[in-house]
């Protein structure tokens, strides 16, 4: 990322970079150690709203505390992938997820949210309601962060908006904030939504977040790549920019040179920023 001359209200960004380059190095080291999640759990539930069964993956820190209070971050998955791309993959983006929830002691659960070409349907969103349901009964949750990169950054900031209440933080990397633009993936995005975005524009505009920046009042944190040709990072500039002028807890790291993913050092500094402000 390249920066001007800080201006004084930019220092913060500054040390946040300096900080999460650190904290990357560190806790890459640690986890390379050991891992200290325990053994994944795959949970199966059935889905309210029509019968299914569904499964999500749960991952437990090492002498996890059932009757302490933890913060819980959900991981939604990229298209083409499932509930075990960020349980175990080592993609950049999942293994800065895993490591930052560790850090900060995390329940850490990665939902198929109903396909591997999801991209936050009606039937994904209600699962994500159920599954959240059944987490914070289970266990004592205090805050919730939700992230997710391609696919899982969309889905992300589209539940985030539909379900704002439920959210206390959210990183989205390389995702975008606006179905009524976004021309890729349309024969899946469409099996997802229930239609093509003629037929049904308000469900697609439901889906977007960029329509409803007021909602996002939690902190925040988007990726994106100035050569992104797959999730462009359009729809997600404009996004921050007027989220900005609302909510002073939001940070946008793009790279002009960058494309369809995000670096581990990255990926930890926006981690780091939401679950720091998440968490205080």
């Amino acid at each position: 990322m390249f920066f001007t001359m800080p201006k004084p209200s930019q220092y913060f960004v500054v040390a946040c970079l300096i900080f999460a380059t650190a904290t990357a190095t560190v806790i890459a080291r640690r986890a390379s150690a050991a891992d200290k999640f325990a053994e994944p759990v795959d949970v199966s539930f059935t889905a309210k709203c029509d019968g299914t069964t569904q499964k999500y993956v749960v991952r437990l820190p090492v002498g996890f505390a059932d009757d302490q209070p933890h913060a819980l971050m959900i991981a939604l998955h990229g298209h083409g992938s499932d509930r075990w791309q960020y349980a175990t993959g080592n993609r950049d983006e999942v293994r800065a997820a895993r490591d930052v929830a560790l850090k900060y002691d995390m329940i850490f659960v990665s939902p198929d949210y109903r396909a591997t070409t999801s991209w936050m349907g009606p039937l994904a969103e209600a699962d994500m309601v159920q599954i959240l349901e059944e987490l914070k009964s289970k266990y004592k949750i205090e805050k919730t962060i939700l992230i997710g990169a391609s696919m899982g950054g969309s889905s992300s900031l589209s539940f985030t908006a539909l379900h704002p209440e439920l959210v206390d933080g959210v990183v989205s990397m390389n995702g975008t904030a606006n179905h009524l633009l976004y021309e890729q993936f349309q024969k899946f995005i469409q099996a997802s939504f229930g239609g093509t975005k003629q037929e049904i524009p308000m469900e697609y505009k439901r889906r977007s977040a960029e329509y409803w920046p007021e909602r996002f009042t939690m902190p925040l944190a988007m990726s994106t790549g100035g050569k992104d040709t797959l999730v462009p990072a359009d729809s997600c500039l404009r996004l921050s920019k007027v989220i900005k002028k609302l909510n002073p807890n939001v940070w946008h790291i793009h790279q002009p040179q960058g494309g369809h993913s995000t670096t581990y050092k990255d990926a930890v500094a926006a981690l780091e920023f939401v679950s720091q402000r998440t968490l205080e």
